[in-house]
Parts: structure tokens; sequence; C-alpha cells
């Protein structure tokens, strides 16, 4: 059986505050295995992206791991030094962010900046380097990339500046990829491009994603399987076919509900009642409760956990077997 590439286990990410310590990211586990699209959905707020951010090792302070443990094909890396980090960063994960502008030096070249990529993570000369350099802007889909690899990046439209993102996040062929909201600022057209080159790109390197959005149609059309995260919680986890047709937890249900689906005859989309809870206003129990409208009387009181139901995982109290009961009998 084949070994999980990435391994998370009961993650929690926190910030001291004066008031108290604030709990971002709570007791998160999941596994990514090589090749595979894994996406991570959720409203903003939800601590999607602070857990790719955990991941590379990037949390701004005052934030912190509190608890829990990544491995990366089995070796820990939550409680490496900065140095060590840093090598792992680039040249074994790569990151991909929403606004390609947070990750090219506005005053250098790309090719430029290609190449010291490629020469910090890779044992290889300058003339290989710009060689490689040359191919993953072809790669990526940059038209006549023998000239554009001496433009600076304002002279790319968002599109191409993401595509060219891509390839330094690939410029040290990483085992795995963590892309945040990497289709959110651009058109309809252009996301579509970027969508096929991921999946390109996982087919061709056998490289591992994790696809941070709140774009339901992006992770349908994308990934492999699907964990849904609310009020810094994965709530449920699952092939996304199993999950997009038959979600289970009622959180996963309201976001189903939200897609038009243009063949269907649909007069009101489905609402979700109220707002994502503040850190410093996380209720008692499931988190989601207030806004849930099938809460019962474990919802407020007790928070569940992950469990197996099917194919998925899912924390909701309506399946498990004994609370289910009780509510049928209330």
């Amino acid at each position: 059986m084949t070994k999980a590439l990435l391994s998370v286990r009961n993650l929690r990410v926190e910030f001291p505050t004066r008031r108290g310590t604030l709990v971002a990211v709570d007791d998160v586990s999941f596994d990514v295995m090589p090749g595979e699209v894994l996406g991570v959905v959720g409203e903003s707020g939800a601590g999607k992206s602070l857990t790719g951010t955990a991941i590379i090792g990037l949390i701004e302070r005052p934030g912190r791991i509190g608890a829990g443990e990544i491995r990366l094909k089995g070796e820990r890396i939550d409680d490496l030094p900065p140095e060590r980090m840093r090598r792992i960063r680039g040249r074994r994960i790569g990151m991909v962010f929403q606004d390609p502008l947070t990750s090219l030096n506005p005053v250098y070249r790309i090719g430029d900046q290609l190449v010291e990529t490629i020469l910090t993570h890779t044992d290889t000369n300058n003339a290989a380097a710009r060689r490689r350099a040359l191919a993953l802007l072809t790669e990526v889909g940059i038209p006549a990339p023998e000239a554009r690899i001496d433009n600076y990046p304002h002279q790319f439209s968002g599109g191409m500046r993401q595509r060219v993102v891509l390839a330094l996040a690939l410029a040290a062929n990483p085992e795995l990829i963590i892309a945040d909201e990497p289709t959110t600022a651009l058109d309809v057209s252009v996301q579509a491009q970027i969508i096929a080159l991921l999946k390109r790109l996982c087919r061709d390197h056998g490289t591992a994603v994790i696809l941070i959005t709140h774009d339901m149609g992006v992770i349908a059309e994308t990934a492999d399987r699907v964990a849904v995260m609310y009020a810094g919680r994965i709530v449920e986890i699952g092939v996304v076919r199993e999950v997009i047709k038959s979600p289970l937890h009622p959180y996963t249900i309201g976001l189903m509900g939200s897609i038009p689906k243009p063949d269907v005859d649909t007069p009101r989309l489905t609402q979700i009642p109220g707002t994502m809870p503040r850190l410093t206003a996380i209720p008692a129990g499931c988190a989601f409760h207030p806004r849930c409208p099938r809460a019962f009387a474990p919802c407020a009181a007790e928070r569940p956990n992950l469990t197996p139901h099917g194919s998925a995982d899912v924390a909701c109290w309506l399946f498990r077997p004994a609370a289910s009961a009780a509510q049928v009998r209330g």
C-alpha cells in the first residue's frame, strides 16, 4: 500500500493575545498521497490558508504551531530549525500564492528569478539553469519564452504571471505543491487554463497538490479528494465526486446547494444563514450548530470528531448511531 507523501496529525495553530490564546486551526489531520490533488475548501476565515502556511513553516509571528505534527515522507518537518526548513521549502515543497506579485520581485527579470531558484535548490551551473528556466516557461505555456524570459513581472498579464509562479514552484521538481487560491484573481477563461495546467503537471510529474480555494467548481474540476473546513476544523473529507454528489455534513450540504446548476431549474440557491464565527467567539460544541438547520441536543455541548461514514469521514453528531437514535426519540 502506498505511503502518504504528507501526513498532518492533530495540527493546532494559535495566536497568543493579551486576552488569551486564539485557536485558528484546531486538531486538523489529513494525508496527501503521491500524485494526488487534495482540495481544501471553506469560507474565508475557515483556516485553509493558515493550514498551508503551517505546512511550509511560514506562519507570521506571534502565530505558532501549538500542537500536532507534520511529516513529509515520514520525516517530521514542523519542528525543524529555520535553515533546514528553508532547504525543504522550494526544493521539496513548492508554493503558489493567490497574488503572483507576492512571489515575484518586481525589479528582477523573471529569468533571473527562475535561474536563482534553480541554482539555489539544484546542483547545476548558470547555463544549464537558464536552459531549465526556458523549458519551464515553455511547459507552463508562456508564449515565445526566449523573448519573454528577460521581461519584468509588470510586463505580464495576471494569468501569465500566475504561470510564471507555477514555473518557479516547479523549478526544483518538488514532491508537493501548495496552491493557495491560485485562480481567484483571474477571469473564467484563464482560470480554466490554470486548472488544466495544474492537472497536467500532476499527471506528468507525479507531483502532489494541496489546492486551497473557496470555489467548489474549481475543486470539482481539479481535485481527487476534498477536505471541507469550518472555523479551523475539517468537518468532512472524502472523494470529491462523492462529497459533491452526496454531501454528509450540513455545512457541506449548504456549500453544495449554493452552487448554480445550469441543468436544474431552481428558482433560488440555498443560503446558509449567519456568518463564520470570529476566533474570539467560536461557540462550544460543534462550531456550526448556531447556523445548522439540523442541530439537536449534543451539538451545542460536545464537539464531534471526524469518524468514517461510507467512503468519507465526517464530524457531525447526525452520523453517530447513539446520537442519531436520541434525535429520533426526541
